[in-house]
């Protein structure tokens, strides 16, 4: 896929199972040399694809007795699925999120902890994905934290953030709100008028986020959950309901909210006759009266503490549908358009939308089943709870929120502008509620507002001022206590693990022998002064051991080059041979010095070899042949490099384990890698004759430079 891209994996642990998402996007840091200014004023783009995502049932939350089962028997298939998708290479910089919602909320405090130990664990011992954090990672996160996810995911597939201009809903208002269904909880969240949020300035999130250009952009959102209130934790409520109403009746329950003729347990599963001594529900389907016993599950009648309040008593601040137009998704959507909907509906209309509810639940079980049977509707158990569902539904939206009643009640004004009304209009999303499943394509879920924040904590600030992080906390000044950072940073991962500013590997991965071929068709000066440029160049950008690796191939080059006369013509080739050591040498000024064999010019000593002999000096000199600067171990990798020179006979104890990588030997011969024989530059190691004491020669240079004194008795090979 190319070294440009990004990926992210986030599994959604609900409550009736886990399903995997896969987001792919732009590295940043190049998407921004070549991205228009529109783009620059945006969130970087997010893309997803169908077979990108796969669900299994059931949910984690079916493990709290046996954790740890739950990587083998249930992860495991969704890791397979993922290393498929996801480019080999880009496997270890791939962030991985498991977040669990109201499924294990519901367990205890101890089993979700066990579950979610042991999900980072195996993630972490059988995957390269990288999890760094495990409280991070692998949470289960709270309601709120749920919708304010899915705000972000839908603000961000309508526009709401990139072009406030093409969304202004009135009193400078330009953000939609998101409703959330589940199977055991639901959400809200809304960005509140101003009056509003100025009232209620200490119930609202802080958000932060960074556009491509690196600018931030804050906004301050309301998020509520209420966990129960799912269709399936309702549905039980209901049912409980219904036992203590006809307690002491028979056994055989009255259930206006299943169609009529339909008999279930008290769990749903179908039966085909009366259970004597069992209780049964058998469906009466009318749904007047099913609305009327679903509307007590709200809570209305609760206390409510600080006004106002909506669900069960919890405070959320007023809604004003002239500016908050909000969409619904997963059960919003499933249950408007799985049983009930019909093919292109645009809108919610309350009127058209009862009416079907009402048609569908008074008819006779057996006609519904002919219609499954024929493939007209969905799968038995989506039918047969399909009426309850909507009951549910029309009561927590209008009776519980407050969202007008679409072709029954007048509908709020609304106040947009000209531009915004136009592209409102082609979207849809004028009205104070719509439900949706994708918008351009892609499915709203609450995982794509993760990873947006995720991949916008990658983008750099555009000043160094800015150093607010992203994420979301407190509505606070500054950086709150509580503050939930994006998991992301704008400095690019090495391989070691740290972070670079701006970490251009990827576009300078160069190959030395590329380079000399192109540079071949130019001129002797021409090539030289390219090559000059590209050394420095590189220099400065390149990490020191890429330096290394990269000089020693352009030596390599270099040597296959040199060309030396085989005749007369004043020595040309003689110098021809220096002027390539002369850059050589450059070279390893600027690439920083490396033993090898052409590194340095060797020159063969004269005289006995008595002369040489080692004399018993202490070999325990700090650190005397290592390239540390200070000293440290860690900076020693390479025994006796600083020199360039190998000195028989030393064992330096401190250096002792890079023996087993050849990099040295405990007693290193006279003769050097390259065949050459050698001389030391340490006079406590060597017994020199008195007239070579007092000429100089065996002294070190400053600052342990290679550079020797030549001996009156010896002449440089390239000079005979």
């Amino acid at each position: 896929m190319g070294k440009k891209w990004r990926w992210g994996v986030i599994l959604d642990a609900g409550s009736s199972g886990t399903r995997l998402h896969i987001y792919r996007w732009k590295d940043p840091e190049k998407a921004r040399k070549v991205a228009s200014e529109e783009d620059l004023r945006s969130l970087p783009k997010l893309v997803t694809e169908k077979k990108w995502t796969k669900k299994i049932r059931p949910g984690v939350s079916t493990f709290g007795d046996n954790a740890e089962d739950v990587g083998p028997a249930h992860l495991q298939q969704l890791i397979d699925h993922a290393l498929k998708i996801i480019p080999e290479d880009k496997v270890q910089d791939t962030p991985i999120f498991l977040m669990a919602t109201a499924g294990m909320r519901l367990l205890p405090q101890f089993q979700q902890s066990a579950l979610t130990r042991e999900i980072c664990s195996y993630l972490q011992r059988t995957t390269r994905f990288s999890l760094p954090d495990c409280n991070l990672h692998i949470q289960v996160i709270k309601g709120e934290t749920e919708g304010l996810y899915g705000w972000i995911a839908s603000n961000y597939l309508l526009g709401g953030f990139d072009s406030p201009d093409e969304h202004q809903h009135g009193k400078g208002h330009h953000t939609y709100g998101f409703l959330d269904m589940g199977g055991a909880s639901a959400q809200i969240a809304f960005a509140p008028n101003a009056t509003e949020a100025e009232k209620h300035a200490d119930d609202l999130k802080l958000l932060r986020l960074r556009t491509l250009n690196g600018s931030p952009s804050e906004y301050k959102v309301f998020t509520a959950t209420w966990l129960g209130f799912g269709v399936n934790q309702a549905r039980a409520a209901y049912v409980e309901n219904l036992e203590d109403r006809y307690a002491n009746a028979d056994a055989e329950l009255p259930d206006p909210c299943l169609p009529k003729g339909l008999r279930t347990t008290l769990g749903g599963t179908t039966v085909d006759d009366r259970q004597p001594g069992t209780p049964t529900l058998i469906g009466t389907g009318h749904f007047d009266e099913c609305l009327r016993l679903t509307y007590p599950l709200l809570g209305k009648d609760k206390p409510c503490e600080h006004n106002p309040c909506l669900l069960n008593g919890q405070h959320v601040p007023a809604i004003d549908f002239n500016v908050n137009h909000f969409i619904g998704v997963s059960e919003y959507w499933h249950t408007t358009h799985g049983v009930f909907g019909g093919k292109g509906d645009m809108a919610y209309d309350f009127a058209t939308y009862q009416q079907r509810v009402k048609d569908y639940c008074g008819q006779d079980w057996s006609q519904i089943q002919s219609k499954i049977s024929s493939k007209h509707e969905k799968d038995p158990k989506n039918a047969q709870e399909a009426c309850f569902k909507a009951s549910w539904l029309i009561n927590v939206l209008h009776e519980g929120i407050g969202v007008p009643r679409i072709g029954l009640e007048k509908l709020p004004t609304i106040n947009v502008t000209k531009g915004a009304l136009e592209h409102a209009k082609e979207k849809g999303f004028l009205d104070p509620f719509k439900p949706v499943d994708k918008i351009d394509g892609i499915e709203v879920s609450w995982t794509l507002g993760k990873m947006v924040l995720y991949a916008a904590g990658q983008v750099p600030p555009a000043t160094r001022d800015d150093q607010y992080p992203v994420g979301f906390g407190s509505n606070v000044d500054g950086t709150p206590h509580d503050f939930q950072f994006a998991g992301s940073s704008w400095r690019t991962p090495n391989r070691h693990g740290n972070h670079t500013l701006n970490d251009a590997d990827d576009d300078w991965d160069l190959d030395a022998d590329d380079i000399l071929d192109k540079a071949k068709s130019k001129s002797t000066t021409g090539f030289f002064a390219f090559l000059l440029i590209l050394i420095l160049f590189l220099y400065f950008f390149r990490k020191r051991d890429r330096r290394m690796r990269l000089y020693s191939r352009v030596n390599s080059a270099l040597r296959r080059q040199r060309r030396p006369s085989k005749g007369g013509g004043g020595g040309g080739g003689v110098r021809g041979v220096r002027g390539v050591r002369g850059l050589s040498g450059l070279a390893t000024k600027i690439f920083g010095g490396r033993p090898s064999g052409g590194t340095y010019e060797r020159v063969l000593e004269e005289g006995d070899a008595d002369h040489f002999e080692l004399s018993g000096g202490d070999a325990s000199d700090d650190n005397e042949y290592s390239d540390s600067s200070d000293g440290s171990g860690s900076s020693t990798r390479r025994f006796g490099l600083s020199s360039g020179l190998a000195t028989p006979q030393v064992v330096d104890h401190h250096h002792h384990h890079h023996y087993h990588h050849g990099l040295a030997s405990p007693t290193v011969s006279a003769l050097d890698r390259s065949g050459l024989v050698v001389r030391t530059d340490s006079r406590e190691r060597l017994m020199l004759p008195p007239y070579f004491a007092q000429s100089g020669v065996g002294r070190r240079s400053r600052a342990a430079s290679p550079t020797r004194l030549k001996s009156p008795l010896m002449t440089p090979l390239d000079e005979t």
